[in-house]
């Protein structure tokens, strides 16, 4: 992937930039080329790593958007914002989430629902017109091999504080929704030019793992892969022309693999789709 043709004059979204794969992420396709906006809840966060990105390349494109992916009013804000100062977007990657935690949102669901999904649901879904002017344009979803161990989706769960004492259970959940909005917005957007993508990472040593206590966040992360070799799908997803034809899959260390029996039923994710249109106040 070091054809620079590829992102030259094209603008790429990456949400949670600041850190971890987001990061790398960014970095790499600044590397490229691309103007990339880092849509981040810090600022100060999201200029340090911006300032670590042009210490060795004075010559990238980058540039901030405050994003709170908990908090639909602001999401709401940082849409409108792009929307009237980009007059492009080639690719939307949806990369921030968190796990670990326990909470609700601003908007009162499920701190992991609320986060890993219905915000990068809303938020994609008013990106779309740009996404259709910039056609063709990719959607990528991380999502994690997290979303195998979910055994059901309860929609009544994701309304109100998180339940389960350890949290994975919601995590799981969120993330099987990750793959499920991407599955969905394949077939609601179908025709339009915009191609979408779910995967997995892999198991990484990031920031995702901040809110563990020592020593025990040492010991989890000890034998995971590095920030760089979590970024490498997300990226094949980003660059790969072979994707090009492919629309509404899910990914696995650069090769195509089939998800869990609930991430392809098209019913529940149709389901789900409907459901966070009412609950973002969106048009099914």
């Amino acid at each position: 992937m070091n054809d620079k043709s590829t992102f030259d004059k094209k603008t790429v979204l990456v949400t949670g930039a600041n850190s971890g794969i987001g990061f790398v992420t960014a970095k790499r396709l600044a590397e490229l080329g691309a103007k990339v906006v880092m849509a981040c809840r810090s600022q100060e966060k999201a200029e340090l790593a911006m300032a670590l990105i042009k210490k060795n390349q004075p010559e990238a494109k980058l540039k901030f958007l405050r994003l709170d992916l908990a908090h639909f009013e602001q999401i709401r804000k940082a849409a409108e914002s792009l929307l009237e100062t980009e007059p492009r977007l080639d690719m939307l990657i949806n990369n921030a989430g968190l796990f670990g935690v326990r909470g609700v949102t601003q908007d009162g669901f499920e701190v992991h629902f609320g986060t890993n999904h219905l915000g990068p649901y809303l938020f994609t879904r008013l990106l779309v017109p740009l996404l259709k002017k910039s056609a063709p344009s990719r959607v990528i979803v991380v999502s994690s091999h997290g979303h195998y161990s979910a055994r059901s989706l309860n929609f009544e769960s994701f309304v109100g504080y998180t339940r389960s004492r350890w949290s994975f259970p919601e995590y799981a959940a969120s993330k099987l929704c990750n793959v499920l909005f991407a599955k969905a917005l394949a077939k609601h957007l179908q025709g339009s030019g915009i191609t979408t993508y779910s995967l997995h990472p892999g198991i990484i040593a990031s920031e995702i793992w901040r809110n563990f206590p020592q020593p025990l966040r040492w010991l989890v992360t000890r034998p995971m892969i590095s920030n760089e070799a979590g970024a490498v799908t997300t990226l094949y997803c980003a660059a790969s022309p072979d994707l090009i034809s492919e629309t509404g899959l899910y990914y696995d260390k650069c090769k195509l693999r089939t998800p869990s029996k609930l991430a392809r039923d098209p019913d529940l994710a149709e389901k789900l789709w409907q459901k966070s249109s009412e609950w973002t106040g969106l048009p099914i």
